[in-house]
């Protein structure tokens, strides 16, 4: 009985000694890997070349920040279609063909595709039909290409935007660059375009107290807004004196009496809005909830201990898990779904604006047709002009209504009515043609 007992003490001993081997084995593992990743963290980024101020070239910055280049490479790649965007190029005017006639006289009615990734900003900027249709100014160049700040400086400001973009373009080289964000010697972000440094400047804020979250964002609207060419000059000017929703942008517009194209079948007086994510972003909940652009279109990623922004700049769709489940946890096909049904909504609002507007034009050609003089259709122009800015707000924007869905409808409600009202006015000048004839 006493060897048995003994025995099974015995056995009972050596267990336990060869859990608490094996405990402190993987405790010893664990600190060893800790260690490790201190010494990575302490060592990053390994510093390999001085980078001089003005350096364009991104693979000269990779060489100390390898892993953030690797990302930013990949902006190249092609990852294909979303339902409403991605990066496979495609002409807008073949897919919604009521542009070419609501952008009738301007270049855009010529040559509109979908954009590719920022490694191809200077490239589709070349290649795009519309600098044949008009001789486009250098202020094209200022989100186009990374030689913009070094002309700028060389040429200065207003010199540089009204220099003809074809007297430019073979000084041109590059898309998109780490020097359009970051400082060379800190890497932290920068305001690199003088168009976003006075525009927040007349809207009175101070860039130089910016959070880091606020820059995170700022670094994108120097380019993904709404803009014009301000006078003689050509001024790159952002439409943000009276604030930054499509009422107050077009409260701008008015003050000067501007005008970007005269409407070859109307002669409404007419806006061509770009692509203003940033002003329909201002008014979304993410905005409202301090979330950056970067932090859904550039998702903090790992990289051994690293925690480092993903410049695989791209549509959340594509990349849902980094994007968004970070603050979602919500299973990734019930977020797809949640972001389509918005942009199928938005997508179905934007064409029956396009069918309003085509009606508007159809009853001003005629009216013109009946002998209508511009006096008489002053009010059916200026309904075709406020209510073509706002379908052009929400089309251009490249969301496709997600970065702000209720706006985007309110909007585009607003633009579906006064086109409806410019098309009563117009036939009501018709009937009053027609009557007086009698």
């Amino acid at each position: 009985m006493k060897r048995r007992l003994s025995s099974r003490l015995i056995l009972l001993y050596a267990g336990v000694f060869v859990v608490f081997a094996v405990l402190i084995a993987l405790v010893a593992a664990l600190l060893v890997n800790i260690s490790q990743r201190k010494g990575e963290e302490a060592a990053y980024p390994l510093r390999v070349v001085d980078i001089p101020e003005g350096e364009l070239d991104p693979a000269v910055w990779g060489q100390n920040f390898p892993s953030q280049y690797d990302t930013f490479v990949r902006t190249e790649e092609n990852y294909g279609e979303t339902p409403y965007g991605g990066s496979e190029p495609y002409s807008k005017l073949e897919r919604y063909p009521a542009m070419v006639r609501l952008w009738a006289g301007n270049p855009f009615s010529v040559d509109h595709n979908e954009e590719r990734g920022h490694y191809y900003a200077q490239i589709d900027q070349a290649e795009t039909q519309r600098v044949q249709v008009v001789e486009q100014p250098g202020a094209c160049i200022n989100c186009h290409a990374a030689e913009a700040p070094r002309l700028i400086a060389e040429m200065g400001w207003e010199t540089f935007n009204r220099t003809p973009y074809n007297e430019l373009k073979d000084q041109l080289h590059l898309g998109t660059s780490c020097a359009d964000c970051h400082d060379p010697e800190t890497m932290q972000l920068v305001i690199t375009r003088p168009a976003f440094r006075n525009a927040m400047e007349e809207r009175g804020v101070d860039l130089a107290q910016a959070t880091r979250q606020e820059m995170r964002s700022y670094v994108c609207a120097q380019c993904h807004v709404e803009y014009y060419f301000l006078g003689e000059n050509k001024v790159l000017t952002f439409p943000w004196s009276q604030g930054f929703t499509v009422e107050d942008v077009e409260k701008h517009y008015d003050l000067y009496g501007f005008r970007d194209w005269t409407h070859k079948e109307t002669g409404a007086p007419m806006i061509k809005i770009q692509h203003p994510e940033f002003e329909l972003w201002t008014t979304g909940i993410h905005a409202q909830s301090g979330v950056s652009c970067a932090d859904c279109h550039m998702p903090y990623i790992r990289d051994g201990s690293v925690k480092m922004s993903d410049h695989w700049l791209r549509s959340p769709l594509v990349n849902l898990n980094q994007a968004c489940q970070t603050c979602h946890n919500v299973p990734e096909q019930e977020l797809y779904d949640r972001v389509i049904a918005i942009q199928d909504r938005t997508a179905q609002l934007l064409r029956h604006s396009e069918g309003a507007l085509l009606g508007a034009i159809d009853a001003i050609v005629e009216a013109r047709a009946a002998g209508a003089t511009d006096e008489e259709l002053a009010e059916a122009l200026q309904f075709h002009r406020a209510a073509q800015l706002r379908w052009d707000f929400i089309s251009s924007e490249n969301s496709t209504g997600f970065h702000s869905p209720q706006e985007s409808a309110r909007v585009l409600a607003l633009s579906i009515d006064l086109a409806r009202q410019a098309e009563l006015s117009a036939w009501q000048v018709t009937v009053a043609r027609t009557n007086g004839g009698e």
